[in-house]
């Protein structure tokens, strides 16, 4: 969902949750800032103002409790800023667990509205705790957050007093918040309006050929136009009759006046082409926009959190971030909030030496860990650094070797790469204490698995006594991203090139064979070699003989080489989801629509790896070095499909297809029934509801053709009643079927029984 709403909808108490939110950003940015900033007047003037707005808002909608807890709180920020306190680590602790606490009370009576949250013996214990920061002499009581939550988790169980009735009267500006006319959208519609974006730049785009083919237009006109001077001149020394004089000179004028007419249009269209384009391109950002936020926006916790694990731990870190400002997706930030937190708390327990430990070898006693974020060739990287003590590499080999992942002659051989691979496992672990923080081997393996689910990359790279880091490469946004358009069996596939490790032409000399399974090298490393079309189970074309499109993908432990027919280049698609009813479709993660308005399907490179695996295994792989002029020219049994869905009619070609049938598609009855007229084919697939012909008329034209009656017509369709299924018989119909066959062999039993195999 969207983070913004339109207020004017919203309760009093909503708006006071989105006012103690808004305000405990603040209060946890400028309280971490207390500890390292020697002169921080500015910062205690932001806390002030931020305690006094949320007692403020809690005062309007009768809520005592925060008011006491923002009161107080907003006490020691005016002592401190005269001078009359200091705020100790060990004091900014308490003021961080009433922070906790307003933010505790904000959401609990959002949730329950009926709640009255009365004055518990944690509550009042913090605000106590809070209140002896004033008095030099006393001693800060700790109040644990989790406690303090406990406490008033107890107290709900109580019969509660409902509380006095609101004054509605009050306007949202009085809370501090300004009311913004932005409305709630879901993800499924801000989805379609991607798909609709992105359908319409492709449509602007079409209209630049159709120019063009006005330009040629005009060049023939004026050819035409010359054509008739020439012969007018050549027929002017001749005796002609006025009325063939007349007539060629007639001529001649209403050829310049197309000319000029056609040449009207054409400059007319090429402005409108353009215009047209600069609009949908501008939409189409626009929407885009509207999924991005700044990195800062996922990330306000991370201060927090280093900071409260640190001393938890006992040691000095300092957290830095890069690039708060960078835009990243929604979704895309959402799901990185679990995975950082993991590298974070990774790097803090295992990574920063404790303060004595970093002295006695020459460093800082405080820590630093850095968070960089920046968009780099279309796509989003995000690094996570840290100058700890790193990992010793022979100590990590000898517990791969003690996990029994390997064994000992195998990871004598495995490089720092390959080993850091091992981190990403489940379960596994460097250290032999487990924890509340860490040690079970659950975090780095979250972290890759999160990472990968969205399109990216993790790797990790260390130096002994130096650090650790991270690298995160992502796409921008999981409703766009780039990709890389190749060519297999003679269709456009796109692989999102997050999941691309090289791309490399590989001349045949440099393929070698290994019990019988050919490979080639990268940087001294093996790379086995299969051919695409094998893997998705595509008609087989002939390769190359002197060079290979060799795409390299892997998985955390293999790699392969993936060979295609041919490199289309770079591509930034907009991201169809396919038809849920279809199901998981094996190797195949998403649809887009190409600029020419063709349909690609961007291949799942996570589902690929596994089916490559496969067919190793199977033991049937198909030589990738053979001879152009051994390709096998074939007779294929041709199918019509049609269907007014993309994405179903893609889905039937693709799986006629890779069953060895040639079949081709129309988008809609009219469409199908001129391509049956005008072409020679053994079976039609059609759907039902369609525009312009359904597919029983469509059925019906066929059957009642002296000449095409004798075609046999398979109608697929999600309708599944009975009355249906008996009006698509009765129109003549071999065969009815719902689309659930998809998932099934019944579709491809249906084609064998009626025209045979391909």
């Amino acid at each position: 969902m969207l983070e913004e709403f339109d207020v004017s909808n919203l309760s009093l108490l909503d708006l006071f949750n989105m006012e103690v939110k808004a305000q405990v950003v603040v209060l946890n940015d400028c309280l971490l800032a207390l500890e390292t900033k020697p002169d921080p007047q500015k910062e205690l003037a932001a806390l002030m103002r931020a305690a006094h707005c949320i007692k403020g808002a809690a005062r309007i909608v009768q809520i005592e409790s925060a008011v006491n807890v923002a009161h107080v709180m907003e006490d020691c920020f005016v002592a401190a800023q005269e001078g009359k306190v200091i705020l100790t680590a060990d004091r900014i602790d308490v003021l961080l667990q009433g922070v906790d606490m307003l933010l505790h009370i904000a959401e609990t009576v959002t949730v329950n509205p009926n709640l009255q949250i009365l004055e518990d013996v944690g509550i009042e214990s913090l605000v106590s705790a809070i209140a002896n920061i004033l008095t030099p002499e006393a001693t800060s009581t700790e109040i644990h957050p989790l406690l303090i939550t406990a406490q008033l988790e107890e107290n709900q169980q109580t019969p509660l007093v409902s509380p006095p009735p609101l004054n509605i009267s009050k306007f949202p500006e009085e809370l501090g918040i300004t009311p913004n006319r932005a409305v709630r959208m879901s993800t499924e519609n801000l989805n379609r309006l991607m798909g609709l974006a992105g359908e319409s730049l492709v449509e602007a785009n079409s209209l630049e050929p159709f120019a063009n083919s006005l330009l040629k237009l005009r060049s023939k006109q004026g050819e035409l136009s010359n054509l008739l001077e020439n012969l007018q001149e050549l027929l002017g020394n001749y005796h002609l009759n006025r009325q063939i004089k007349e007539n060629l000179s007639a001529a001649d004028q209403k050829a310049k006046e197309c000319y000029q007419m056609i040449s009207d249009r054409q400059n007319e269209l090429e402005v409108f082409s353009q215009r047209s384009a600069n609009l949908a391109h501008r939409l189409y950002q626009e929407i885009i926009a509207t999924r991005m936020c700044s990195f800062a926006d996922g990330g306000q916790g991370f201060g927090r959190m280093v900071r409260d694990l640190a001393r938890q731990l006992g040691k000095r870190v300092k957290l830095e971030i890069f690039g708060k400002s960078t835009l990243v997706d929604r979704d895309i930030l959402e799901r990185l909030e679990a995975p950082l937190t993991h590298i974070l708390r990774n790097a803090i327990d295992h990574g920063i030496e404790p303060p004595q430990e970093r002295l006695a070898v020459g460093k800082p006693e405080e820590g630093i860990i850095r968070i960089e974020v920046n968009h780099r060739a279309g796509m989003l990287f995000i690094t996570v650094s840290d100058d700890g003590r790193g990992i010793d590499m022979e100590f990590l080999r000898q517990a791969v070797i003690i996990k029994q992942l390997t064994n000992p002659e195998m990871a004598a051989q495995l490089t720092e790469v390959e080993l850091m691979e091992f981190l990403f496992l489940p379960g596994f672990s460097t250290t032999q204490t487990v924890t509340e923080i860490s040690g079970r081997g659950v975090g780095l393996d979250i972290a890759h698995s999160t990472v990968r689910e969205v399109g990216g990359t993790l790797r990790a790279v260390s130096v002994l006594g130096k650090g650790m880091t991270f690298h995160l490469q992502l796409p921008l946004t999981l409703s766009v991203i780039r990709t890389l358009l190749v060519e297999i069996a003679g269709e456009p596939y796109a692989f999102g090139l997050t999941r691309i490790e090289q791309v490399v032409i590989l001349p045949k000399s440099n393929i070698a064979l290994s019990e019988n399974r050919p490979f080639f090298l990268i940087n001294n490393q093996p790379v086995e070699l299969i051919l695409a079309s094998q893997v998705l189970e595509l008609p087989s074309t002939a390769v190359n003989i002197e060079s290979l499109s060799v795409i390299v993908i892997s998985d955390r432990l293999n790699r392969y080489g993936l060979v295609v027919d041919r490199f289309l280049g770079e591509c930034s698609l907009v991201v169809r989801p396919l038809d849920p009813r279809l199901g998981k479709v094996a190797n195949i993660s998403a649809a887009a629509l190409m600029n020419n308005g063709s349909p690609v399907l961007i291949v799942d490179v996570e589902d690929l790896v596994r089916s490559i695996a496969k067919v190793f295994s199977s033991g049937q792989l198909s030589q990738v070095n053979q001879s152009a002029h051994q390709a096998v020219t074939k007779v294929y049994k041709r199918v019509l499909v049609v269907d007014d869905s993309i994405t179903v009619r893609e889905m039937e070609r693709k799986l006629l297809e890779n069953n060895g049938y040639k079949a081709e598609v129309a988008v809609n009855g009219i469409d199908g029934w001129n391509a049956i007229r005008s072409g020679d084919y053994d079976l039609v697939v059609t759907d039902i509801d369609m525009p312009r012909m359904n597919g029983f008329e469509l059925t019906s034209q066929i059957k009642t053709h002296a000449k095409l009656k004798q075609i046999p017509v398979i109608i697929v369709s999600y309708k599944d009643r009975e009355e249906d299924r008996l009006q698509g018989l009765e129109a003549g119909a071999d065969y009815y079927l719902t689309k659930s066959s998809f998932h099934d062999e019944t579709l491809l039993k249906a084609v064998i029984d009626l025209i045979g195999e391909a």
